[in-house]
């Protein structure tokens, strides 16, 4: 939770009793000093507040584990993917991320609808339904697919640190230790608030691309009218966006924290919104990376990033000589959060495939396995990193192609478990929400075949688009 901007404040939760008729949103004043809100069938005190917030602020109330889940997708691989996309193809593929969004959107407003309806996370839920097999095999597919990520935002963590002239070698355990501290030892209230403020690094680049000036019409028909370029490359950024904006982590982490969080099923309305505005300004985030880098690189030849400082020079219609500086920020901001995030999505996950004690607000010593394997990720994360030499941009799009070909086994999981009525009731999908969700599984399916044939037929020296 999180109090108001421009309203200083702490948030502290009480008990309440679960059977309260109140509305969603009810504000009374306990005594001088605190406002007190209902809020998802909890009471919440706002101290420091001179007044109850009203109109879109007290809106601002219900934002959590969807603004969180939207943010953390923009990482340090996301970054570098829209960068590149950006860079190599100009507005070309701002219609593939259009729908990218749209079905993220869809997916992760079924998986929060899934924690709310069952009380369980995914992979609890995997375990349950289909039996310890096919939770070992979720399991698997998710540590490969959240590997090579906790990876790459130790090595954006990295990237962002010598922008500014800070040796990788210290950045990188400090950070380690701080995202670990922060988890270990906080609450997940206060992890949650830590986290949203995080989310403001990306705002560097709306103004970048509005500073920018670029052709708006070319904008729009990028966005709205579809095009394909039949090359190797063009299919691999298609799949890469598409496994950054669908990134299989997000759906975790979001299905997880709402069942951390307690949100009871007669609530579930604000966590819809909460869902809706996290992955719109996701998309709008990345959308606006897109257009900062295709309006100062791509219309200048620069096709090619091989480095964060190659990407830096996107911002500097906002910054100038500061580019780098202004990069780095919104980089290790983005990377510090999803540094956070994917450890602790994962160590949800194989908690739950177990069915171990799991959450944040859990002690060591009741969580055992929950913590030890965020403390193991975030540490095997970070020394890899540190190998010298890795290339930084290309390992981060591959690692984003790589969750684009993960992502359909666990876009099948969701769709079968959304729509078990003896699991969620009158909370399965609906017939929208079904094509939307099976139409986003078929479309993802077909990119990934696409893009392993090119690479399994290249293998053996056929290049059917030409090298």
């Amino acid at each position: 939770m999180n109090a108001a901007p421009g309203q200083s404040g702490t948030i502290e939760q009480e008990e309440t009793s679960t059977n309260a008729a109140a509305p969603t949103l009810v504000g009374t004043q306990p005594r001088r000093g605190a406002i007190q809100v209902r809020l998802r069938g909890r009471r919440i005190r706002l101290r420091g507040l001179r007044r109850e917030p009203v109109g879109p602020l007290r809106w601002l109330l219900v934002l959590g584990p969807g603004v969180i889940a939207g943010a953390a997708a923009n990482d340090a691989g996301s970054i570098a993917t829209y960068s590149s996309v950006g860079a190599t193809y100009g507005y070309a593929l701002l219609w593939a991320l259009l729908l990218g969004t749209i079905s993220l959107a869809v997916v992760q407003e079924m998986t929060a609808r899934l924690g709310v309806a069952s009380g369980r996370g995914l992979l609890d839920l995997i375990r349950e339904r289909y039996g310890l097999a096919w939770s070992v095999f979720a399991v698997a597919v998710m540590l490969a697919a959240n590997g090579g990520l906790i990876l790459s935002e130790f090595v954006g963590i990295g990237a962002a640190a010598e922008l500014v002239g800070v040796s990788r070698l210290l950045a990188v355990p400090v950070a380690a230790a701080l995202v670990w501290g922060l988890v270990v030892f906080g609450s997940y209230a206060n992890v949650e608030k830590i986290f949203l403020v995080m989310a403001l690094a990306f705002f560097t680049y709306p103004v970048a691309a509005f500073l920018a000036h670029p052709q708006w019409r070319d904008v729009a028909r990028g966005t709205f009218v579809p095009t394909l370029q039949p090359n190797a490359e063009f299919i691999l950024l298609i799949v890469a966006l598409l496994g950054t904006t669908l990134t299989p982590y997000q759906q975790l982490f979001e299905e997880s924290s709402v069942v951390d969080k307690g949100i009871a099923r007669k609530h579930y309305g604000p966590e819809r919104i909460d869902t809706y505005v996290g992955m719109a300004l996701s998309g709008l985030m990345a959308g606006f990376i897109v257009i900062a880098t295709a309006a100062t690189l791509h219309i200048h030849g620069a096709t090619n990033i091989n480095s964060a400082a190659d990407a830096a020079r996107a911002l500097r219609p906002v910054a100038g000589a500061a580019a780098s500086e202004l990069f780095a920020v919104g980089l290790l901001g983005a990377s510090l959060l999803a540094a956070a995030v994917l450890p602790l999505a994962t160590a949800y996950s194989i908690s739950e495939a177990f069915g171990f004690p799991k959450g944040v607000n859990l002690d060591f010593r009741h969580g055992r396995v929950f913590f030890g394997s965020f403390t193991t990720l975030v540490a095997a994360g970070a020394a890899a990193s540190l190998i010298p030499g890795l290339p930084v941009i290309s390992l981060l799009v591959w690692v984003q192609a790589l969750n684009g070909v993960l992502l359909p086994i666990i876009l099948l999981f969701i769709l079968l478990l959304v729509n078990d009525r003896t699991l969620v009731g009158e909370l399965a999908n609906s017939r929208l929400t079904n094509v939307l969700g099976w139409g986003t599984l078929v479309v993802v399916t077909i990119a990934v075949v696409a893009l392993l044939g090119t690479q399994a037929l290249a293998l053996v020296g056929i290049y059917p688009f030409g090298k």
